[in-house]
């Protein structure tokens, strides 16, 4: 039987179940501190994985086109940042502070890997062009986002310091990431044949910390300080974002004289922000009680930018040949 088109992806339904479990049964006490270091753990696990997959010939083999990845990275981690600082004294009108805190860490994600290189694919782009991008976004992400909320968010509001929070970022994320890197030769033909498991454990760890972050958030009473109306005004303020990237991604692709494929890439991988990279890191850099609303506004843009994506693919792959 075919999917629907209006049903979302098998994610998307996985994380709205957990949020629901979450809301009506929140894990407290103990019992959260022991599913909080199992998450902690489960990162580490994510981010292992994450570097023992990423293909350093693929990277290589498309660095040559830098004008392409120069453009792209620019559109993530400063046309995104700029325009979430500009935004604020409007967003500030419709959203509580916390709110708006998520749509600026929304802001300062690296792009998808996956969903941005099947876009382009489908679309008829410039595939290791897209492959190079995203993976490229996805490594430099890694220190890049951490460091642009050091300096654009107060993400320690629980007391700790900057100090504390870089440390974080290297004992959890980027340690684990440079073992997998280290490991992938040894590791590559493993995880080729057990692609379907490994894809469980990395959707099983952000489900595991979105279960964590949105019951600390329940029991401080989020769903009394987000109303059904600010989800909706959230929603729009996601729609206008991603048009306004995908419209000056469309744009200065076709200005700078750029092929059609290599504006479908652009297109692609400069709009899209990663939900696997942004649920572990918010919990690395937030505080406990705001990762929940920090994610908020990431998991709704997650959903918008694949339905968006997946029309527009589809109106490019059915241009002339």
């Amino acid at each position: 039987m075919k999917r629907p088109r209006f049903l979302p992806d098998n994610m998307t339904l996985l994380l709205l179940g957990v949020i629901l479990i979450a809301s009506f049964f929140p894990v407290k006490g103990e019992l959260a501190v022991s599913v909080d270091h199992l998450s902690t753990l489960m990162i580490a696990l994510l981010f292992f994985m994450h570097g023992a997959k990423l293909s350093r010939e693929a990277v290589v083999a498309g660095m040559t086109h830098w004008r392409l990845h120069l453009l792209v990275l620019g559109v993530t981690f400063a046309l995104f940042p700029l325009l979430g600082m500009l935004l604020k004294p409007a967003l500030l009108t419709v959203l509580t502070p916390d709110l708006y805190l998520g749509i600026l860490y929304l802001c300062l994600l690296p792009s998808t890997v996956q969903s941005s290189i099947a876009f382009t694919s489908v679309a008829r782009g410039n595939v290791p062009a897209a492959v190079c991008s995203a993976s490229a976004s996805n490594l430099l992400g890694i220190f890049i986002t951490p460091l642009l909320v050091s300096l654009l968010i107060k993400a320690n509001s629980d007391g700790h310091s900057s100090a504390d929070a870089m440390l974080k970022i290297v004992y959890q994320l980027l340690l684990p990431f440079v073992a997998g890197q280290i490991m992938r030769p040894y590791l590559q033909a493993w995880i080729t044949k057990h692609a379907s498991v490994l894809k469980m454990v990395d959707q099983s760890s952000i489900l595991l910390v979105v279960f964590v972050a949105f019951s600390e958030a329940v029991v401080q009473g989020l769903w009394h300080q987000v109303p059904t109306l600010m989800l909706f005004g959230l929603l729009l303020i996601s729609a206008v974002i991603l048009a306004l990237v995908m419209g000056f991604t469309t744009l200065i692709s076709r200005r700078l004289g750029f092929s059609k494929e290599d504006e479908i890439t652009i297109v692609f991988c400069g709009s899209k922000k990663s939900l696997a990279s942004g649920v572990p890191m918010a919990k690395v850099l937030f505080s406990s009680g705001s990762v929940g609303t920090v994610l908020l506004p990431v998991m709704l843009f997650h959903q918008l930018q694949l339905m968006v994506c997946a029309v527009l693919a589809q109106r490019y792959a059915n241009r002339p040949k």
